[in-house]
């Protein structure tokens, strides 16, 4: 069990070790939301985000010719220079 305290201006420092179990760092933003049973869940808003984002687009570089760095990196330049550089 942890424990936080609410400063005057509503802050609270999360407990280190619940900083780990969220994987959260510096910068990330957390996410609050009350389930059905009244229950307050606290997740890392930013790792949801990215999970969101993977499963989007999940099967696009495969699509897209895509498997290495090397092919990251054409697609890149293709984009910024055009086809012909």
């Amino acid at each position: 069990m942890n424990l936080a305290k609410i400063s005057a201006n509503g802050q609270i420092t999360v407990p280190v070790e619940i900083r780990r179990l969220l994987g959260a760092k510096t910068g990330d933003k957390l996410l609050f939301f009350q389930k059905q049973d009244g229950e307050i869940v606290v997740r890392n808003a930013s790792a949801k985000a990215i999970r969101k984002a993977q499963a989007a687009f999940a099967g696009a570089a495969e699509t897209m010719g895509v498997y290495s760095e090397d092919d990251v990196q054409a697609l890149v330049d293709e984009l910024r220079y055009g086809e012909n550089r």
